[in-house]
């Protein structure tokens, strides 16, 4: 599923980018239709967050995409604001493995129902991070070579497995940045500052990222070129 498209392409919408879409369109859609199954037979709205963090978790897909768009056009504005954007909404899409911790037995619905419904839900989230991480991988690699842009999708791991704390187990989302910026850097900065004091910080952190990274190498081992 996981695979970048070429940077140097000037077709908006290339063959590789639409059968990419229809893939991570499709794992969308069975998740939600796996939702929307369970709403129907429970007439209760247990998990209807996970369609609000799916629809998060694509915000970093589609950034990427316009980022690798601007990047074809040599338009280096919008790349930046595209780029950094998406660096800021990355986490949104694997923090949707952090909503396991809701799965408990609640009837009529089978527990093994629910596992499916978060593993779903979850793997798509994951895809959706990875495949963006392969774009931008692609275009930091064309001009930073094999070292820059290893370094710069570990970086993006390590930021994102952080992220996905900061958003669980300090309850801050991406967008906080432009209203609370403030409060988020102090949140962080006495982690930072103290790690001995916030074992956990550094243990989902670091877990987190390690994960992602292993999911990265598995799922995208080769960068095809379109």
């Amino acid at each position: 599923m996981i695979g970048v498209h070429s940077t140097r392409s000037a077709q908006p919408l290339h063959p590789t980018l639409i059968r990419r879409s229809i893939q991570l369109l499709f794992s969308s859609g069975f998740a939600v239709s796996l939702l929307i199954m369970r709403i129907a037979f429970s007439r209760e709205l247990t998990y209807r967050f996970l369609a609000w963090n799916l629809f998060l978790a694509w915000l970093p897909y589609i950034l990427g995409e316009l980022a690798a768009y601007a990047y074809r056009r040599r338009h280096w504005g919008m790349l930046l604001s595209f780029g950094g954007l998406w660096l800021l909404f990355f986490p949104n899409a694997p923090y949707i493995l952090t909503d396991f911790l809701h799965l408990i037995q609640r009837a009529p619905i089978p527990l093994w129902y629910d596992l499916l419904l978060l593993a779903t839900f979850s793997w798509t989230g994951v895809s959706l991070a990875l495949t963006s991480l392969a774009t931008m991988h692609a275009i930091v690699g064309e001009h930073g070579g094999w070292i820059g842009g290893w370094f710069f999708a570990g970086a993006t791991l390590a930021l994102g497995g952080m992220g996905v704390y900061v958003g669980r187990f300090l309850r801050w989302n991406s967008w906080d940045v432009f209203f609370s910026p403030t409060a988020i850097f102090a949140d962080v900065a006495v982690r930072l500052l103290h790690p001995l004091a916030h074992r956990q910080t550094y243990a989902v952190t670091v877990l987190f990222s390690a994960f992602l990274f292993v999911c990265y190498l598995t799922l995208a081992p080769t960068r095809s070129r379109d």
